[in-house]
């Protein structure tokens, strides 16, 4: 509304925590910038500053002064370009409303990728009711990745109609810079232990080795589940073991997990790795056990970062009963993924996936990468000629996670009947050639 300036972007020293220089402060936004200082940063975004639509928007006025955007029914966009000066996870907050249930909303950034790709950084929003009178509600999503920098971003309306005041980006967390990178010999004839969490002492996780991811913007896959920070109830070290559970209706969202990385902590470049678990077999269940490129800082960085996923586990391919059920092994990079429909990949068959431990493994080397279970190989991806193909010179963080529902973890629905769901780690072990 117009008691707002049209683009607001603000950077303010917590120092000074009364200064509000013309914008609102922003809330839990405490971040330490490179130069040691902390800062606040917030950006909003006024809906009736958009510079492009789809569908008949209108700019209506109230008595005050103030305006908003009221949307038509069905679905409709709004396009903005975006300023953002720190890069990091933000919290992305609509204020709007819908006279009946039923309207949503998502946010899309760098609509005008070389790619052709949709990034969805919010996950679907449902519009608060309002009523007639413009009244308006507030409805967020937290941890939406940014990079500093001009972004096009759109405001999708979905099953309107539905009215927007504006948008507020609020800075979560700073993205963190890996300090320690790891590059592990590959030659020899046996392999050495040269990092590892053993998760041996009870309590919480050893914060020296890993970061916790936070948020519920969907994860690029739409997925339900909340991941928290420093909750035990999400993640706890218990008798020798790294549990990381997922608890249904948990405060306030459909699902609560952990997801936890080393990025920030540190990276590797080859080796061997080791992940000894037990994954969950509910159907609408997702866990993984992967690498990411230390390079990645908001969605446009994929697929070209490079991913290797060493474990992936959905809870539908697996029998509830004998826990039987299916490992995946995958690269992701900017020459094959899915959008390209080439996506190199493989499938084992395992027993007893829930009940017994199994070794997840990864081989990698600077002539191709290798993926096993208990000894077992059963994926080998080689092409190593052009840095699209091969972004796997590069340091990769670690990923623990258990996702719930999303594009492939709820591809056949979600069991009504869980209300908790447990990824048990034994060990993670980093290995070099000697």
């Amino acid at each position: 509304m117009n008691d707002f300036p049209k683009m607001l972007i603000c950077l303010l020293p917590l120092l000074l925590p009364g200064v509000w220089t013309g914008c609102r402060q922003a809330p839990a936004t405490q971040e330490a910038s490179e130069d040691g200082k902390t800062e606040t940063t917030e950006i909003v975004i006024e809906a009736e500053d958009f510079l492009a639509s789809q569908g008949e928007v209108s700019v209506q006025t109230l008595p005050t002064g103030e305006q908003y955007v009221q949307s038509p029914p069905g679905d409709s966009w709004l396009a903005f370009e975006v300023e953002v000066p720190v890069a990091g996870r933000y919290r992305m907050e609509l204020l709007a409303g819908a006279e009946a249930a039923g309207p949503y909303a998502w946010v899309e950034d760098y609509y005008d990728n070389q790619d052709g790709r949709t990034y969805n950084i919010t996950g679907n929003m449902q519009l608060p009711l309002s009523g007639p009178e413009a009244a308006f509600g507030s409805v967020a999503k937290d941890g939406s990745p940014l990079n500093a920098g001009t972004h096009k971003v759109k405001l999708h309306l979905q099953a309107g109609p539905a009215k927007v005041d504006r948008i507020r980006l609020s800075l979560l967390r700073q993205h963190q810079l890996t300090p320690n990178h790891m590059t592990q010999n590959t030659s020899g004839k046996s392999w050495k232990v040269v990092w590892a969490d053993e998760f041996e002492q009870d309590g919480m996780l050893d914060e020296e080795k890993w970061t916790y991811d936070i948020g519920n913007w969907g994860w690029g896959n739409n997925e339900l589940q909340y991941y928290t920070e420093r909750r035990k109830e999400n993640a706890r070290i218990e008798n020798g073991n790294l549990i990381i559970e997922a608890r249904k209706n948990d405060l306030g969202h459909a699902w609560t997990s952990a997801r936890i990385t080393t990025r920030g902590k540190v990276s590797f470049t080859y080796g061997k790795i080791e992940i000894r678990a037990k994954v969950p077999t509910g159907r609408g269940s997702w866990a993984a056990g992967w690498t990411l490129g230390d390079s990645y800082v908001d969605e446009l960085s994929w697929p070209y970062c490079g991913e290797i996923d060493i474990l992936e586990s959905v809870g539908y391919e697996t029998d509830d009963e004998s826990g039987n059920g299916k490992a995946h092994a995958s690269v992701h990079c900017g020459a094959y993924y899915f959008k390209l429909g080439n996506q190199p990949t493989s499938t084992l068959e395992v027993a007893n996936m829930n009940q017994q431990y199994h070794t997840y493994a990864l081989e990698w080397l600077p002539d191709g990468i290798r993926a096993f279970v208990d000894g077992q190989k059963y994926f080998e991806y080689t092409d190593t000629s052009t840095p699209l193909a091969w972004p796997f010179d590069k340091p990769q963080n670690l990923i623990l996670n258990l996702a719930m529902g999303g594009g492939w973890g709820g591809a056949q629905g979600m069991d009504e009947s869980l209300t908790s769901q447990q990824y048990i780690i034994d060990y993670v072990r980093v290995y070099e050639l000697e």
